[in-house]
């Protein structure tokens, strides 16, 4: 009789194409069967998933970590912990950290980190900010590179010097540079000339509160965004470089979007949780202030966001995943200028798009999609974002009809808040498995330090 190491019976496996009612069987790291129910084999460990289904675990590439140098709101462990508890398999980290990993030294450094700490698989986006050292960082098993095109306004965090750039040559020069690599370049599409002159216009009449800095940054149905995103798909169609489009938040951006796809060109695009489950409320900015900011997505975008994010227009959901402290988002009250900007998500944004999925918003296989197949995909994570023999056995057991509600006690970030407190959401995680190994079950982070391994693109 065969054996394998686990085997996970009684469950509806859920795929980006449908769902299948199977018996799923691990041997190491790696699914090694998919079989009829109640099929005659054994195994060291088995799983009763009765009534549960089984997704391949999330691959969220936009995520800030904070580590080193920020390890006061969070740190590797808190933020794959965090990871674990949310179905989330694969991590990859923003260079927004001290010092930002800008050189192939200072990646190394920081891939280090990640080897004795990470709970969950990873990558590490690093800034793509100097021409000259791209090419030798392109060689460390990186997926994507990352530029800011956001200058901070009296403020150092979280978009520090050496991760942003704005002068358009100099983005130019940054896309020809990268795209010999085969590496993708994720950019936060900002047109900081623009903002300075809006931002102005709020000081010059003494509008500096949180719903100042809301209004500014979404002014002129998004003209920041949708500018800067214009610029960056010219530079792409110019020089064939594999563009990631960060933030999406506009129906001006959807649109430019469907057009450049149309074309043929090599551009995916992202949404976050806080684009449609949070700064879409008015009322959350009037509640939450800075809490809520990320952005705020006037509601007039959020049916076309769902729409976009629906029909593959946006490819993919990661959570730009920032977590700050209680300190330093207050100051937001009075000024919206000197808090730090970013929500936290990634212990929740899977069980929040399912209860998504439960109220009809979007499919549970196109939840699979954007979650998890997608990102794979788009990124050469070959072996990631799918649930097939000789996959990585990356694994979510998922209860669906499990009401329940976010609390800041259960965060296990550094801060120890949550935006999305109070909220009431249908669809929970029962266990996480990463390769193999189970990370997360009965409410408890079981993996084990330096056990997540560096995801790295096949090309």
């Amino acid at each position: 009789m065969i054996q394998y190491d686990i085997l996970i019976r009684g469950g509806t496996l859920v795929s980006a194409e449908g769902r299948t009612v199977a018996d799923l069987a691990i041997r190491g790291e790696r699914i090694a069967a998919i079989l009829e129910p109640g099929a005659d084999v054994t195994a060291v460990r088995l799983i009763d998933a009765t009534g549960r289904h089984i997704l391949p675990g999330a691959i969220d590439v936009h995520s800030h970590h904070h580590e080193p140098g920020c390890t006061h709101k969070e740190d590797i462990i808190t933020a794959t912990s965090a990871c674990a508890v949310g179905g989330v398999t694969t991590s990859f980290a923003m260079p927004d950290v001290d010092p930002p990993p800008d050189s192939a030294k200072r990646l190394a450094a920081m891939i280090d980190l990640y080897d004795q700490q990470a709970i969950v698989d990873w990558n590490i986006n690093p800034a793509g900010t100097i021409p000259a050292n791209l090419a030798e960082m392109a060689t460390m098993g990186i997926a994507a590179f990352k530029v800011s095109m956001v200058v901070d306004t009296g403020r150092s965090y979280p978009h520090m010097p050496g991760i942003g750039v704005q002068h358009r040559g100099k983005l130019l020069e940054i896309f020809e540079a990268i795209a010999p690599t085969g590496v993708a370049l994720m950019v936060h599409p900002h047109d900081q000339e623009l903002m300075e002159h809006i931002e102005h216009q709020f000081w010059n009449r003494g509008e500096r509160d949180p719903r100042a800095y809301a209004k500014a940054y979404a002014a002129y149905d998004g003209i920041i965004g949708d500018t800067a995103a214009a610029l960056l798909l010219r530079l792409q169609q110019a020089t064939d470089t594999q563009l990631h489009l960060l933030h999406t938040q506009t129906k001006g951006v959807v649109d430019q979007l469907r057009a450049a796809k149309a074309r043929g060109q090599h551009v995916s695009a992202e949404i976050n949780p806080w684009a449609v489950m949070l700064g879409n409320d008015w009322a959350d900015i009037e509640r939450l202030g800075s809490d809520a900011l990320s952005y705020w997505v006037p509601e007039e975008n959020t049916d076309p966001l769902w729409e976009a994010l629906g029909d593959g227009t946006i490819d993919l959901i990661s959570t730009d995943h920032g977590p700050h402290t209680r300190q330093e988002k207050e100051p937001g009250w009075t000024d919206g200028w000197k808090a730090h900007t970013g929500t936290p998500s990634a212990q929740f944004y899977v069980p929040m798009f399912l209860d998504a999925a439960s109220k009809g918003r979007i499919s549970l296989e196109r939840v699979v999609g954007a979650t998890a197949t997608e990102p794979a995909r788009i990124f050469g994570l070959t072996t990631k974002g799918r649930l097939d023999v000789g996959a990585d056995a990356d694994i979510a057991i998922v209860d669906l009809d499990k009401e329940w509600q976010i609390t800041d006690d259960a965060v296990l970030s550094r801060i120890g808040w949550t935006p999305f407190a109070g909220r009431h959401v249908r669809g929970a995680i029962d266990r996480t498995l990463v390769r193999g190994a189970v990370v997360y079950e009965d409410g408890t982070v079981t993996g084990a330090r330096g056990w997540g391994r560096q995801s790295r693109p096949s090309r």
